[in-house]
């Protein structure tokens, strides 16, 4: 078993002042990881993680509930991406210009979507696959690194 250390650090000095900060998070008792870069081809939407409760439950599944740490980063200095979080019934989706990340603390109870404005923070749904889709016309690298416990 292993230790995950996650540090983000943000730092902008604006008027001679800096500004920001550094958050550092341990997730314990790591026993897996996955790790993938991959090209999303402009124009198709690409999965690239599945979910499950077992690994051998769909073919190339992540562990559902035993993964703890999900981060999805767009390799392109400068195309951005969308990238949808599927859930057992809804979806969300946000985009990642050129070189951001999108981070997820786990993926069973993780996610949901919701039609109106005003949130009301429902039990949240299992995610099921992640996917993402290029804006522009070429094609870019993506990475994706999951733990699990």
């Amino acid at each position: 078993m292993a230790d995950l250390t996650t540090t983000i650090t943000e730092s902008v000095t604006i008027n001679g002042s800096v500004r920001g900060s550094t958050n550092t998070l341990t997730t314990s008792d790591i026993v897996d990881v996955f790790e993938r870069v991959l090209t999303a081809a402009h124009s198709q939407t690409t999965t690239i993680a599945v979910f499950n409760s077992t690994p051998h439950g769909a073919a190339g599944a992540l562990d559902l509930e035993n993964c703890k740490y999900i981060r999805v980063t767009n390799l392109s200095p400068t195309e951005a991406m969308d990238i949808a979080v599927v859930t057992e019934n809804t979806n969300y989706q946000v985009v990642l210009r050129g070189g951001t990340s999108h981070i997820l603390c786990q993926a069973d109870t993780a996610a949901i979507a919701e039609a109106d404005t005003t949130p009301n923070f429902p039990t949240l749904e299992d995610i099921v696959t992640i996917q993402v889709r290029p804006r522009a016309t070429t094609d870019i690298q993506v990475e994706i690194f999951a733990a699990m416990i």
